[in-house]
């Protein structure tokens, strides 16, 4: 019992800030002790506020009280201080939020160092002795200091529940057992914990194979970055001499056309000085001109042929009269040279699109993207089934087959009136809108038609109706042996043989619409990158006499 007296007084005179004995100890009015360093420092931090307050009432002073030492207290704690108590360690001062009380302390809570399961309670180092030194005591099980005891105790027996009840999957105590958890399976918490930590270990060992599997990923992931960083910088590396090459080609070509058209200037400007002197000049420019022409007819390469002959092939007028009349010759040149400068642009245009097409197939996408697949099976994952819908059928289109098949036939055929049918062109629309990853399959039959991927809102009945003509819709045409993709009126050559099956591959959200010939291998035939702003609807337009049906998959 003095020990206890002794641990309340030292409660008593200790400071609440710095849980020391008070030095210089100090009472605010609202009657709290404290040490004259401690609340000093505290009310310091509020001077940008203005008001101060108790650190333990929370009453609050303005302006900031006078401190005067109180010297009786002071006194008190002298007294205190020689009888040789020992201050508390710091690992038994007062349990703070972060800390687990105990549950034995009165009046200033002491941290505990152990919890008892046994006993659903909390202890200090003083009152964990006895579970060291009494026999029956020691046998309980103790753990680090916890917050949940009680989370472990029945609610409504007040029990440790050291049972669990597989059939409802709860702790329970020995009198739920018994009691509404009788007929129910039910074995020791400790046997349940046996077996599921034997599922721990598993899940454990699944973890950390799958930890290993994705490290792996990781690595490969790494190097592919690194490929594809350096075929990236090589290609740049080497596009960027190739239009170094083709700078300087053009540079070349600009200097002989300016050479070419000063020396016709002095070759229009000497006759008119000297009739033979012209004469003979026309003489040496006509050798000189049949000469390039000999030498360019033995030219191999047909492109620098077809670039130089034309500059090469026009012929000076002859200056057999000193007539003088009106002379074009310069502006023909520049004429010239802007038909080159159009038919340039015209292939930059041509290869520039194929260009870009060329960028979107490289190959930087994961394991699991279809865009890896050369056989049609890794399309065919994306497969999805397409209808027609009747309603959009232009009348002499036939639909068959459930809706899958459309043959262009002569005859109107007897479909209701309705705002979504084509009027103007041989088109359908599926019934099924189109996102994420879709794929289908086209089989054509007769001379061909259009496969095309269109918005619901494309017009019904003007003449930008026609699946490619407009901004809402892309279409593969196949027809006469021709393969042509059109969007927006623009149309670009396809290049290869007509096919007789077309697979279509879209991936809406990363904007890819793909056309493919289907055969032994899929062949790419034309693809789209952009962004889509609406779902797509599958579409067909027919020539006369032609069936074109979605295939099914299997």
């Amino acid at each position: 019992m003095a020990q206890k007296g002794v641990q309340l007084d030292r409660e008593t005179f200790s400071c609440s800030i710095c849980l020391d004995l008070l030095e210089d100890p100090v009472a605010t009015t609202c009657g709290h002790s404290y040490c004259m360093k401690c609340i000093k420092t505290h009310w310091d931090e509020e001077d940008r506020k203005g008001i101060y307050s108790c650190p333990e009432c929370r009453q609050t002073f303005t302006p900031r009280p006078v401190l005067m030492k109180n010297t009786m207290l002071a006194v008190l704690v002298d007294e205190m201080k020689k009888t040789g108590l020992p201050a508390a360690p710091a690992d038994l001062c007062c349990a703070g939020a972060e800390y687990v009380a105990c549950d034995v302390c009165t009046g200033r809570k002491l941290k505990a160092l152990k919890s008892c399961l046994t006993c659903s309670a909390s202890y200090c180092e003083q009152h964990l002795q006895p579970h060291y030194d009494v026999a029956p005591l020691s046998k309980h099980k103790l753990v680090e200091p916890s917050k949940k005891l009680q989370e472990d105790v029945c609610s409504q027996h007040n029990e440790v529940m050291k049972m669990f009840c597989r059939t409802d999957q709860k702790s329970i105590c020995n009198l739920c057992s018994v009691d509404q958890h009788k007929d129910h399976d039910t074995v020791s918490a400790a046997a349940e914990r046996s077996e599921k930590q034997k599922e721990l270990e598993v899940s454990r060992q699944n973890i950390q194979q799958r930890i290993q599997d994705r490290e792996k990923d990781v690595k490969l992931l790494q190097q592919e970055v690194q490929n594809i960083n350096r075929s990236a910088d090589k290609t740049v590396e080497d596009s960027e001499k190739i239009f170094t090459e083709l700078i300087r080609l053009m540079q070349k070509r600009s200097s002989e056309v300016k050479q070419q058209v000063r020396s016709q200037q002095e070759a229009e400007v000497s006759p008119v000085r000297e009739l033979q002197e012209k004469l003979q000049q026309e003489i040496s420019e006509l050798k000189r001109k049949d000469a390039e022409l000999k030498k360019l007819s033995h030219t191999e390469d047909h492109n620098q042929f077809l670039h130089s002959y034309p500059s090469l092939s026009a012929l000076s007028p002859s200056t057999s009269s000193i007539e003088i009349r009106p002379r074009r010759r310069f502006e023909d040149v520049t004429a010239v040279v802007s038909r080159v400068r159009d038919k340039l642009q015209d292939v930059l245009r041509e290869e520039w699109t194929k260009l870009s097409l060329t960028l979107t197939e490289v190959d930087v996408l994961l394991s699991d993207s279809p865009a890896e697949s050369t056989t049609r099976a890794g399309f065919l994952k994306y497969s999805c089934e397409i209808t027609l819908d009747p309603n959009t059928a232009y009348t002499k289109l036939l639909l068959s087959e459930g809706d899958r098949k459309a043959t262009h036939m002569r005859d109107h055929q007897s479909y209701p009136s309705h705002p979504d049918r084509f009027t103007t062109y041989y088109q359908v629309l599926s019934r099924e809108s189109l996102t994420g990853r879709c794929y289908w399959e086209v089989e054509w039959r007769g001379s061909g038609g259009r496969v095309a991927a269109s918005y619901k809102n494309i017009s019904r009945g003007s003449d930008d109706s026609a699946f490619g003509r407009n901004d809402k819709s892309w279409s593969l045409e196949c027809f006469n042996n021709k393969n042509t993709f059109l969007y927006n009126t623009i149309k670009t050559p396809v290049s290869g043989p007509q096919p007789s099956r077309v697979g279509v591959y879209l991936d809406h959200s990363a904007g890819i619409l793909s056309f493919y010939s289907v055969s032994e291998t899929m062949t790419l035939l034309h693809r789209v990158q952009t962004k889509f702003t609406q779902p797509l609807y599958a579409g067909l337009m027919l020539g006369y006499g032609v069936t074109a049906e979605f295939c099914k998959q299997k």
